[in-house]
């Protein structure tokens, strides 16, 4: 194998797949990166059985890349890596010799590692569905964000630490919880899907994904029983799926509530930033909210520090007032979910969640249960 690529190109490539490398992980062969060299095509690959990465450089000039010598070699990923990141040169060298000795070179600049047979490399097959889901890559990355939040990091609940999408038609309904709060997008679909699936994503994997994604593409999503794989352009993006069966949230959602408030998205979410400054305890971070008219009243106090009070003004669609504590972290990543102007706050009662949703979003829906202070 030996050819000259543009440093751009290479780089841009193996900061999507060194994402799928693990340094934990016992099978040697899988630190490395698998580099596949054909005609006019480089294909790197990476995986740590969880999730594996693949994207190909494609090449219909001589200015991208130059093959001289085809085949295939598995490099180890964090040197490669750092290599071509800090080589200042514009085009990269990389020869094999030997069969397992690897050169990687410029004008002033030669680095020899050793490198590993790709027969030792697990078979990786990638596969697509004839039943594949488009969803553009923008809305994608909304899902993620506005999700992925909520998912637990307790490993005693693994269900709970992915994302559940719940596809029915032309309707897709994510859904995230951890117990304590739940994250709820619904979307429509441009064309409906000609199965119904409802699989549990790992939140760490799928938010991995929606980073190295660009804006407005086509995410394609290929769902088998135990993986996912989503495609976009020339990427592939595989991830296990988490077994088990995913709680019915919509049991979580009131119907009804006795209490809307409305209010400035930017201005309750400072107040409540403010306010959470004297928690003792970081994690719970106890704020309680009181309305009284058209007031809202924020207080938190703590015997070692001392304690805040807030008002604002609000809007109410009646004369009812509730007075209720909740967590100010979890209703802060709540209220950043949403990118309106304001939100909506739906209170049942005193112990019952806590609904935020948005008339200028209405796919979006977040809960927070309340504490009880008493």
């Amino acid at each position: 194998m030996k050819l000259t690529i543009k440093k751009e190109l290479l780089l841009e490539s193996l900061n999507k797949v060194s994402k799928a490398i693990s340094t934990k992980n016992l099978i040697p062969v899988l630190a490395g990166i698998k580099f596949e060299l054909k005609k006019n095509k480089l294909t790197l690959t990476a995986s740590d059985n969880d999730i594996t990465i693949q994207t190909i450089i494609e090449s219909t000039n001589d200015d991208d890349f130059k093959v001289e010598r085809e085949g295939s070699i598995i490099i180890q990923g964090k040197y490669v890596l750092d290599i071509v990141r800090k080589l200042p040169d514009k085009y990269i060298n990389i020869e094999v010799i030997d069969e397992l000795k690897i050169l990687i070179y410029t004008e002033n600049s030669e680095f020899n590692l050793n490198g590993i047979s790709e027969s030792e490399y697990p078979n990786i097959g990638l596969e697509e569905s004839k039943k594949k889901i488009v969803i553009n890559s923008s809305l994608f990355k909304n899902i993620v964000n506005q999700t992925a939040f909520a998912s637990s990091n307790e490993e005693s609940k693994p269900v709970l630490t992915g994302i559940n999408f719940n596809i029915a038609g032309d309707v897709l309904e994510c859904n995230s919880t951890d117990s304590y709060r739940l994250a709820r997008k619904v979307i429509k679909l441009d064309k409906a899907s000609e199965e119904n699936y409802n699989i549990v994503i790992p939140s760490h994997n799928i938010v991995e994904f929606s980073r190295i994604i660009g804006e407005d593409e086509d995410v394609e999503l290929h769902i088998f029983n135990n993986k996912i794989l989503f495609k976009t352009g020339n990427l592939k993006f595989e991830s296990r799926l988490i077994n088990g069966t995913y709680p019915n949230t919509s049991n979580l959602l009131p119907d009804d509530s006795f209490l809307v408030v409305s209010t400035n998205l930017n201005a309750f979410y400072d107040v409540i930033d403010r306010v959470s400054i004297l928690t003792s305890d970081k994690e719970k971070n106890i704020v309680t909210l009181e309305t009284n008219g058209d007031t809202l009243i924020l207080r938190s106090s703590s015997a070692e520090i001392g304690r805040v009070e807030e008002k604002m003004a609000i809007n109410k669609n009646n004369n009812e007032d509730i007075k209720i504590s909740f967590s100010a972290k979890y209703m802060m990543e709540a209220l950043k979910s949403f990118s309106t102007e304001t939100v909506d706050i739906h209170f049942v009662g005193e112990i019952k969640p806590i609904l935020i949703k948005s008339s200028e979003d209405e796919t979006l829906t977040q809960l927070v249960l309340p504490i009880r202070t008493y």
